[in-house]
């Protein structure tokens, strides 16, 4: 037999043997719960009749029925129903006239009496954790009447329990962490079980926990059920994860309690405690010196066995490089430290590299001290690469005067080969950028002339791109900009700033002001403009008009007397010459028109028109009216007269039956080649006529029309004239072009119609073949055959 089912066997019987000790005695000794009305009746009868009459008897009362609490034994599963308890009542003498009934929780079904008796046994199998106990109620009645004899009574079954629960461990299986490295008795985490038994009878849900694995790295609290750390040292980089397997026991722990187990897996969780290391101590990379900056030149690792960010390091160059050449980043996902150029190299100046780096944990951990670092050696070796001419400035500022003669050389632009072979280099300039060839340049020596004349107040400055190139090589191309600024020289006369056109009262005063003068000058001096005016030597003695300085750059224009007329003379002309302060000094002449106006009295200017005062004649102005009126009625009568056509239609006009049948002009589209209206009215067509049906190569304008002379229309010369104008002009029609009328289309399987012949040629084809293209060409093969027959004979 198992050990299991005899630690249980065992129990039973204990507990058994219990239950039959203190229940089964105590029957009889039971406190008086109930009691029999004819056991007092007759009991106080018997006392009554032994003493004398007005003296009491003083007795204890006995209660009819006698029970204690009851148990029964859960799990019980003997052949026999179990004895629970008997039940017993004073009325019992031995009389076959009582009756036992029992009512309540599980009467007549878990549990049963027997009527005469009164013993109580269980008839099923009894769970305490299903229903630890049960109310019921017992009577005695008469076994003829069902009448009670006894007031109803309540009791209880208690099911007493047995240790037949092991624990359980509900939340299982655990999953806990703890930082590596822990200190020894450092919590972990606690498990939790439970037991279904009775925990206030007996041991049978004291539970005791124990470790079954996951010693020596672990220990448990016999009592807490919390998991410590029991070992010194647990590195995560030796081992991650632990499984332990944890005990509860009921009964204390003793020999015949039920167990349960657990598992509890342990993951030991990563600190900074391992530094960066780099996989190599020396890395050796060749880069190319035309490596464009930020590109990368090559990668370096330092491992850590660290995770998560305690694994993350920062690169650094500490060493090697006082030019700032280089930088080194760190790749995010891969954690590699990538270098990179932060200046171009140059194999010619500096061919080799010798750097120290350094990888340093981001993550400081306190108690470490200081961050982990670790560092590498790192040599480069630059590999001379091609590389464009390199030009002595950016860009070039050059200076030219405008007046500068053809050829004469602005300036020079130089550029060298940086490689150590030193190629020869070639100068050109983009024309892209000085598209009116303004400028030449010597592909030798790089010097830049000037091609076409310059003018500042044009283009003042010009930027041109100027490419050297390499003689070996000519993918090697390297550009600078040139900027061309074209100095000013005095080259432009001052002018007047606008037309000025100046109004003089007839009214006004001597000495008043009629105009206010300012000069431009399109010229752009260092010390800036300075104008002088005068009048021309012709007007120095001007009697009407005079100039002063105003000390700005500008003049008044003075009237000298009051005595202007308009009727005397309307418009003065009035010459001035401006003169700019160059070097030689340039001017030039501009006359300012006066007229001379009727004004209010106020000086506004209101009529600058000559009026007429008196007819010269003595009409009326109505007359003038009358006379104006009759001009334009003749006018417009001469033109009515004029547009009448000079070639009267009439019914023997035959120059509209002239009739050609053999035109070979444009084909069909050509509807206005001959016009025969134009021999109607040689004036009335002035233009030419523009064909449809192709495109002339030339474009000419029209022809002014042939006028006749006084005496009438000349029709043989006009036709003469049109006719040379129509030899000379090619695009004039008729044109000579191809007309095709017998094309048939492609896919045809006959010919052209241009192919046949009459019977009277001298073809030798044979026409047979046109009897076999069915009925519609019958009659045409017959007409070609008899020919063929008129020629044989």
């Amino acid at each position: 037999m198992p050990k299991r089912s005899e630690e249980m066997l065992m129990d039973l019987w204990m507990s058994l043997l219990l239950v039959w000790i203190t229940c089964v005695p105590c029957v009889s000794m039971s406190p008086i719960i109930g009691q029999s009305k004819s056991t007092q009746t007759g009991g106080s009868a018997a006392v009554a009749s032994g003493l004398g009459e007005g003296q009491r008897l003083l007795s204890r009362a006995k209660r009819g029925w006698v029970w204690n609490q009851m148990f029964v034994l859960e799990e019980f599963s003997g052949p026999d129903p179990i004895l629970v308890g008997r039940l017993h009542t004073d009325l019992d003498v031995g009389s076959k006239n009582i009756k036992y009934v029992l009512a309540g929780e599980g009467a007549g079904t878990i549990f049963a009496i027997n009527e005469l008796t009164g013993d109580i046994h269980a008839m099923k199998r009894l769970d305490r954790e299903e229903k630890a106990e049960y109310t019921l109620t017992a009577q005695v009645i008469n076994a003829d009447t069902d009448e009670p004899l006894e007031p109803p009574s309540e009791f209880i079954i208690k099911v007493q329990d047995i240790n037949d629960n092991p624990p359980q461990f509900i939340e299982g299986p655990y999953r806990a962490s703890v930082p590596e490295m822990s200190a020894v008795g450092t919590p972990v985490t606690r498990v939790t079980a439970s037991d279904a038994d009775d925990p206030v009878y007996g041991n049978s849900a004291k539970l005791v926990y124990s470790i079954l694995e996951g010693q020596p790295y672990f220990s448990v609290d016999p009592n807490s059920a919390t998991i410590k750390i029991a070992l010194h040292g647990m590195d995560r980089e030796m081992r991650e994860e632990y499984l332990v397997v944890i005990q509860a026991k009921d009964m204390g722990g003793h020999m015949g309690g039920l167990s349960g187990t657990t598992t509890v897996t342990v993951t030991l969780t990563d600190i900074n405690d391992n530094p960066p290391k780099f996989s190599k101590s020396l890395y050796e990379f060749i880069i190319p010196e035309d490596l464009p900056l930020g590109k990368m030149g090559g990668k370096v690792k330092a491992n850590d066995r660290d995770i998560g960010e305690n694994a993350k390091s920062t690169y650094s160059v500490i060493e090697g490089d006082d030019q700032g050449v280089f930088e080194i980043i760190t790749d995010t996902q891969t954690q590699e430290g990538i270098l990179r150029l932060k200046k171009p190299l140059d194999y010619e100046n500096k061919r080799a590299f010798t750097l120290k780096v350094e990888a340093t944990n981001i993550r400081l951990e306190p108690g470490n001290g200081g961050p982990f670092k670790d560092t590498a050696t790192v040599k480069i070796v630059v590999e001379d690469s091609d590389e464009p001419p390199v030009f002595s400035k950016p860009m070039y500022l050059l200076e030219v005067n405008e007046n500068a003669p053809i050829n004469t050389v602005i300036g020079t632009v130089t550029a060298r080969d940086p490689d150590s072979s030193g190629s020869l280099v070639r100068y050109f300039i983009d024309r892209h950028t000085d598209l009116e060839r303004q400028f030449n340049i010597n592909v030798d020596d790089g010097k830049i002339t000037l091609a076409k004349p310059l003018d500042r107040e044009t283009d003042m400055w010009h930027n041109i791109t100027v490419t050297a190139t390499e003689v070996r090589n000519h993918s090697q191309i390297s550009r600078a900009i040139v900027a061309i600024r074209v100095m000013d020289i005095n080259d432009n006369a001052p002018e007047f700033a606008a037309e000025y056109e100046a109004f003089l009262c007839e009214n006004g005063k001597p000495g008043q002001v009629i105009q206010t003068v300012s000069a431009v000058d399109k010229d752009d001096p260092i010390q800036g403009h300075y104008f002088d005016y005068r009048l021309v030597p012709e007007m120095l003695n001007n009697p009407n008009f005079t100039i002063k300085n105003n000390q700005d750059n500008s003049i008044s224009v003075l009237a000298k007397h009051d005595t202007f007329r308009r009727q005397k003379q309307e418009m003065y002309f009035l010459p001035i010459i401006v003169t700019d302060n160059g070097n030689p000094p340039m001017s030039s002449t501009n006359t300012l028109t006066i007229r001379v106006c009727g004004c209010s009295k106020d000086g506004i200017v209101q009529s600058c028109n000559v009026e007429a005062y008196v007819l010269p004649i003595g009409l009326s102005m109505g007359a003038l009216i009358a006379i104006l009126a009759l001009i334009v009625v003749l006018f417009v009568t001469l033109r009515r007269h004029k547009n009448e056509p000079l070639i009267i239609k009439d019914d023997e006009d035959v120059r509209e039956n002239i009739i050609r049948y053999d035109d070979e002009g444009g084909g069909e589209e050509d509807t206005e080649a001959f016009d025969i209206a134009t021999l109607q009215n040689p004036d009335g067509i002035n233009g030419y006529l523009p064909r449809k049906d192709i495109k002339p190569d030339l474009q000419f304008m029209p022809r002014a029309g042939q006028h006749s002379g006084p005496n009438g229309v000349d029709v043989d010369e006009f036709i003469n004239v049109r006719l040379h104008e129509a030899d000379n002009d090619p695009t004039a029609p008729p044109y000579d072009s191809i007309q095709i009328y017998g094309y048939e289309g492609r896919g045809s399987i006959a010919g052209s119609l241009s192919s046949l012949e009459t019977a009277s040629s001298d073809s030798d084809q044979n026409y047979d073949y046109l009897r076999e293209w069915g009925p519609r060409f019958r009659r045409l093969g017959e007409l070609y055959s008899v020919g063929e027959s008129d020629r044989e004979t």
